[in-house]
Formats: structure tokens, C-alpha cells, sequence
């Protein structure tokens, strides 16, 4: 059976503190532990006021204590930003934390702009961009998984933690074929973001990794993810009105101004008064929109197109509570419990 995963961007919306988008992040988690869902990964954002998530495992660990069985881990953690052996620390003492249950999501963009991109000490050169493989290979030796590509004698040497008695799941991220090529030539798990990458081709991408797939010690067949936006109400029109903010959000990061999450009414006013028509037309709100079979419908089409092992399900609307009811219909109709 194809398993059923969330994504968190702990988005913070117009009434909010950051405190208190980490508090229906928390809600969130926890209906999706109790509701049956696999998996519950926070993304890396840096310089904006409309996400929250600036540090995947201080997120994690403050949610994770909410929780009692589904895995916690990073969608994702962009690796270019940071040493191999700081990350490979962070997830380990979250697996001592909540053994057997981390995994660790990577990503090669910036998670921001350039100039931020800069402050993190992040390398620009093309020299850093091309490093990335052998970081993910670094990495995955700190987390137990020695390769050729590295003298052992470094991870004899430098250790992420004390003891391990389970080694976190390594995911590569991506939306270009390269992130599928580079997942299959490591033998690693991959996700692919259809959540952001609305016009691209979910099911081609899959196809590029399995047919680049070469089996490793951490993997021996293809395993591969994909994500979609979602919003569940009882009508397609309240779907659509409830779904304005996440367009209007779209409509903002084209435009290069994201705020925060506006309410209904907020968005709706917004959406009159906008004058670039062209990136309008361009932004487009949660890819599954609608009641709830119409949404499940959806999410078993991409399940079929793709033969993806997992769908991980990205929650939209102005506040908590639309997220959860949007995970309770999802649950309830695919039975997930």
C-alpha cells in the first residue's frame, strides 16, 4: 500500500507570532500522528517573515515531543548551506531523541536568496555546487554508510555521535532530473517536489531514477516519493475561496515580495486590486482542491501516473484548522488508520 506523509512548511499567517505558528504546527503533528499519517517533515526556509522554519531539527525536536509514532525528518535540509558533520549531529541526537523514527530530507538549493545565501557562508562558486555529491556521500558516512568514494579513515577519526544504534533515512530532494539521476547513482531514496514544481513532469522524473537506480547498502531497489498541495472543504467553491491566500502567496513569491499567509477575505481584496496580470495568471493555488473525494481522487491518480512508494501531502489554507480538516477527510477516505 502506497504510504501517506505530510509536509510542513510552518507557514506563519497575518494573526500570528512565530510562536504561535509553532503551536498549530504542533497541533498539526499531532493529528497527523494520531490520524495514521507515515511521516512528518519541516522544510528550511531563511529571511522571511512568512515561514517559520528556519531550522529543521529545532523544529523537529520541539515537535517531535507531541508525538508518539510517526517518523520526524527534513523536506529538506539544504545541504550547500552547512558542513556534512553539523548536520549528520543535529540527526543523530534526534535519533536519540526518538530512536528509529529520523530521517533526513536533502535539497542542493539555497532555501532563499542570494544575498541571505551569502550571510549563511554558503560557497557561490560553481566549485561549491559541484561539491555537492561528495558532501551527500560525507554525510551519509558520518550516519554509517561508508563508501569508496571516501578514505574510511575519516569517519574512524570524526563521529556524529557517541553511539547510533539506528541510522536516520537519507532522502535526496529535488525537482530536476538531476536530483533523480544523483539519488539513483547513490542507491539513496528520492522525493521528488511536485509540491513547488507545478509544471513538471512527477512521473518522468520517478522513471529517470529508476532507471539510473544502482542498489547500495543503504537501498536495494528504487524508493520514491512525491508531493502535492492539498485543501479539502465541502464544497469546490469554499475549497477555492479557502485557497485563495496559498495563490495569492504564489502570485507574491513571483513577484518577489512574499508576506504572510492573509485570511479569506484578505486575499480576496488583494486579488482585486493586483495589476500584473501576467504573474496572476501564472500563480496558481494548491494542486488538489475541492471536496473531499474529488482530492482523493487526485492523490490516487498521482499514485497511479507515478507507482510512487509515498505521497507526501502538503496541507493549505489560512489556519490550522483547514490543515487538519483537510488530513482528517484524507485519512478518514483513504483509511489510513
Amino acid at each position: 500500500m502506497t504510504k501517506i506523509s505530510v509536509l510542513d512548511l510552518i507557514p506563519v499567517n497575518s494573526d500570528q507570532r512565530v510562536s504561535d505558528a509553532l503551536e498549530s504546527s504542533r497541533q498539526l503533528i499531532e493529528a497527523a500522528d494520531r490520524l495514521g499519517y507515515h511521516r512528518y517533515w519541516v522544510a528550511e526556509h531563511h529571511n522571511t517573515e512568512a515561514i517559520a522554519s528556519t531550522s529543521p531539527a529545532v523544529s523537529l525536536a520541539y515537535l517531535g515531543n507531541s508525538t508518539t509514532r510517526i517518523r520526524l525528518g527534513s523536506g529538506g535540509v539544504m545541504l550547500p548551506n552547512h558542513s556534512p558533520l553539523i548536520i549528520a549531529e543535529q540527526f543523530s541526537l534526534l535519533e536519540a531523541m526518538y530512536p528509529d523514527r529520523i530521517d533526513v530530507g536533502l535539497g542542493r538549493a539555497p532555501g532563499t536568496d542570494p544575498i541571505t545565501a551569502r550571510a549563511l557562508r554558503r560557497d557561490m562558486s560553481r566549485e561549491a555546487v559541484e561539491r555537492y555529491p561528495a558532501d551527500v556521500i560525507e554525510l551519509a558516512g558520518y550516519l554509517g554508510d561508508e563508501r569508496e568514494q571516501i578514505d574510511p579513515e575519516v569517519f574512524r577519526r570524526l563521529r556524529a555521535a557517541a553511539d547510533l544504534e539506528h541510522s536516520p533515512e537519507i532522502w535526496l530532494l529535488g525537482s530536476s532530473l538531476y536530483s533523480a539521476e544523483l539519488a539513483g547513482a547513490l542507491g539513496m531514496p528520492f522525493s521528488y517536489a511536485n509540491h513547488f514544481s507545478m509544471g513538471g513532469n512527477a512521473a518522468g522524473a520517478l522513471a529517470h531514477y529508476r532507471e539510473h537506480f544502482e542498489a547500495s547498502s543503504m537501498l536495494d531497489k528504487p524508493r520514491a516519493m512525491v508531493s502535492a498541495t492539498v485543501l479539502v472543504a465541502d464544497t469546490i467553491e469554499e475549497a477555492r475561496r479557502l485557497d485563495l491566500p496559498t495563490r495569492v502567496n504564489r502570485y507574491q513569491l513571483l513577484a518577489g515580495k512574499l508576506g504572510r499567509t492573509m485570511t479569506p477575505d484578505d486575499a480576496k481584496d488583494y486579488s482585486e486590486r493586483i495589476v500584473n496580470s501576467d504573474f496572476w495568471n501564472r500563480a496558481t493555488g494548491s494542486q488538489f482542491v475541492g471536496p473531499t473525494q474529488l482530492v482523493v481522487n487526485s492523490i490516487r491518480h498521482l499514485m497511479d501516473a507515478t507507482e510512487a512508494d509515498e505521497i507526501m501531502l502538503q496541507p493549505n489554507g489560512f489556519d490550522v484548522e483547514t490543515r487538519i480538516h483537510s488530513l482528517s477527510e484524507i485519512a478518514g477516505a483513504l483509511e489510513l488508520g
